[in-house]
């Protein structure tokens, strides 16, 4: 699993690393012909017995309990494993993965599960398993040390550390020799050039440190029109056929869409228009979304969106279902209707647990083969399609011999109902009845398949960026079941992840772990304000106004005018990083320049304003030679030279009018229906009425109420 984002470094050997897309280190291994025995699914860990089994049987993570029984004697992340390592006077190996991640599963067979690698790394390191979806603030720092080291990035990470965590070597995936090969040269490297190893560890750690330094602010914030140029200049990277970029593996990346989409919202941009809506059809028609059951893979591991790897995340999900509901506003296109909906499906029915609150993840692998519980192979579609085999066949690009690996076929969509019409001589309407058909029949037999591994940890951010999603399909299509999912969820987070008013990241097995981090508070504090938006109940907004005070109580740098992503209140690691790179999760310092610029207008704060923009400077400096990593500052840069409008509408019909303005793609302007008094400030001097007002403000300034929707859209379009 690759970590998609761009770095500009300069290591502690002064070697210059620059890539604006990480291929992942895996992929030089892929289509190996290796078959993997597995014996890591959770449920037959707990009931099997073992050779073997170390510190992690005690952990929650279902990655951490994947490694139970591993001869290896891993430790969590803990000073206990740091104190053994300073006793023993021992390198610390600490490796980091995830519960979903194929490569993960295939290095810990190749060599975790083996006695004699486990020899070696029990004999010379302390080791350390992390999860790197609980622990992101480890995954972060130790992620950097291997970019600046060897100028990749991805999953499994393994990075050796001094005993006091300073990092002196590192990598991602290794083969059983190679990784013996590193343990032996480590080992005798530390044994025997002790100072060449604490020097140079001082002199990473210090490359990590300056990587996180921000530039002096300037005094003017950049234009929208150099934004404009900025963008006019990425988009040579845009695959104008197959949509996404030019290059592989292919990462749905939903920020950046989301950024081109209000572009052309602005602009008129054709180019830009052609190049999002190109690639949510593709993507929609492609193998990384799942046709049978909704949902979206991680990412292609081909240019054409064809073969994913087939790992589903939450947050992926999570924000594709607002991109798709977004660009449904601007075009009325129904395959994104079709795909909101279904993935809302996929969510509800695979990925909710009893309380409402989202999982994580689904595992890309089942019975030890990648992709195996959703690919077919034909003969099987005609045993159990009979006569519509032939054209489910056509439709869904299937062949004989197989179009992946082993004669399977990933179902994926390649022909136009033009074309399908003209080869079968049906009417579309007719092909989709029979197709949907098939796709019944299918999706109930691939129930009584093995399934993949379900990661059934709750991670807050995560489930904010589902909430959202949820949110921002209801506002356009308005089915109160997307509703009901956004606040079911909300509530489970305000009633269960908060213990003494301070935010928790991780909810499993009925209890909380592991304060949350920035990403936790910015991303929730967005989810809430959305659902507040989307069903008018204070509760949401006051408690998003609470998290953000409390995010700068924890989390604000006076000196960067910005946030750490660690607690001042946390334990410390040997840095504190500042997340401001937008990556397959945007960022959390850009979600909270957002958060705080809406706030404002709520609120009745120009300081959170004046903070706002004081992050962009901060950061800007960046866009032009890191444009996809900065997609979700470049939004706010929208509202702010475009005006960002508060549309409030009383009235008996203001459900109605709401129903209306929401099919009205309007990026800068969210949309309130006030139904009773309120002390909010934004609404506080405008009352409830039967007759219907719409108030359309911007900027702190409100124009005379208008009593049309069209009236309105000939204001703010």
């Amino acid at each position: 699993m690759v970590k998609h984002t761009e770095v500009i470094l300069t290591s502690c050997c002064n070697i210059k690393i620059s890539s604006s897309e990480l291929i992942p280190p895996e992929e030089k291994y892929h289509q190996r012909g290796i078959v993997l025995p597995r014996n890591d699914l959770i449920s037959s860990k707990r009931t099997m017995q073992h050779k073997h089994t170390n510190r992690l049987i005690n952990a929650s993570s279902p990655y951490l309990l994947q490694h139970a029984h591993n001869p290896v004697e891993w430790y969590e992340w803990s000073d206990e494993a740091f104190e053994k390592a300073k006793r023993e006077d021992k390198l610390v190996l600490i490796s980091i993965g995830y519960s979903a991640c194929h490569w993960c599963h295939v290095m810990e067979h190749e060599c975790f599960e083996k006695e004699d690698t486990a020899a070696i790394m029990n004999e010379n390191f302390v080791c350390i398993k992390v999860d790197r979806e609980e622990r992101p603030d480890v995954d972060q720092l130790y992620m950097d040390a291997v970019q600046l080291l060897t100028g990749r990035g991805g999953w499994p990470l393994n990075c050796f550390a001094l005993p006091d965590g300073r990092p002196i070597h590192g990598g991602t995936y290794f083969p059983k020799p190679e990784w013996e090969r590193l343990l032996a040269a480590l080992a005798d490297f530390y044994a025997t050039k002790k100072n060449e190893a604490t020097t140079y560890a001082a002199e990473l750690t210090n490359g990590i440190v300056k990587m996180n330094l921000i530039a002096q602010q300037p005094d003017e914030l950049i234009s929208y029109k150099e934004v404009t140029e900025i963008l006019n200049s990425w988009s040579k990277h845009f695959d104008t056929l197959f949509g996404g970029y030019t290059w592989a593996p292919k990462f749905p990346m939903p920020n950046n869409w989301e950024l081109f989409l209000q572009h052309d919202y602005y602009t008129g941009d054709e180019d830009m228009h052609n190049a999002v809506h190109t690639t949510l059809r593709k993507m929609a028609d492609g193998g990384i979304y799942d046709h049978l059951g909704g949902g979206f893979a991680r990412y292609a591991t081909d240019s054409i969106w064809k073969a994913p790897h087939f790992e589903k995340m939450l947050y992926d999900n999570g924000q594709l279902m607002s991109l798709y509901a977004h660009a449904y506003q601007q075009n009325k296109n129904e395959l994104y209707r079709k795909v909101v909906f279904e993935t809302a499906e996929f969510i509800h029915r695979e990925m909710t647990s009893p309380q409402g609150a989202f999982y994580s993840a689904l595992d890309a692998d089942s019975e030890g083969i990648e992709g195996k519980f959703y690919i077919w192979k034909q003969a099987e579609l005609t045993r159990l399609l009979g006569n519509n085999e032939q054209l489910f066949s056509l439709y869904y690009s299937v062949e004989a011999v197989g179009n992946w690996e082993h004669e399977s076929n990933i179902l994926y969509k390649t022909k136009s109902d033009t074309e399908l019409e003209k080869i079968t001589g049906k009417h579309i309407a007719d092909i989709k009845a029979i197709i949907k058909q098939c796709k019944e029949t299918l999706l109930n037999k691939r129930a009584k398949r093995i399934r993949p591994g379900l990661d059934d940890k709750i991670i807050t951010s995560w489930n904010a960026l589902m909430i959202k999603g949820f949110a921002d399909a209801f506002k356009v299509f308005g089915e109160a079941k997307f509703l009901q999912q956004a606040t079911t969820c909300a509530n489970f987070i305000i009633d269960n992840m908060f213990v003494d008013t301070k935010l928790f990241r991780i909810y499993k097995n009925g209890k909380v772990s592991i304060e949350a981090f920035a990403d936790d508070y910015a991303l929730l504090c967005d989810a809430l304000m959305s659902v507040y938006e989307a069903c008018g109940d204070e509760k949401y907004l006051r408690v998003a106004a609470q998290l953000m005070e409390q995010a700068i109580q924890y989390f604000y740098n006076q000196d960067s005018k910005l946030f750490y992503f660690t607690s001042n209140e946390g334990s410390q690691l040997i840095t504190r990083k500042t997340d401001v790179q937008d990556d397959v999760i945007p960022s959390a310092n850009s979600t909270f320049a957002k958060c705080l610029y809406k706030l404002g207008f709520y609120f009745d704060k120009p300081q959170y304003h004046a903070m706002a923009k004081q992050m962009v400077k901060a950061v800007q400096s960046k866009f032009e030679k890191h444009t996809s990593s900065y997609t979700n500052w470049m939004q706010l840069l929208g509202w702010l030279e475009h005006g960002f409008y508060q549309l409030i509408i009383t009235g008996n019909n203001a459900q109605e009018i709401y129903t209306q303005l929401m099919q009205s793609y309007t990026p800068n302007a969210i949309v309130i229906r006030l139904t009773h008094s309120s002390t909010i400030p934004l609404l506080a001097n405008k009352k409830p009425t039967t007759e219907t007002y719409i108030y359309v403000c911007k900027d702190y300034t409100c124009s005379l109420p208008q009593q049309t929707v069209e009236d309105v859209l000939r204001i703010i379009h």
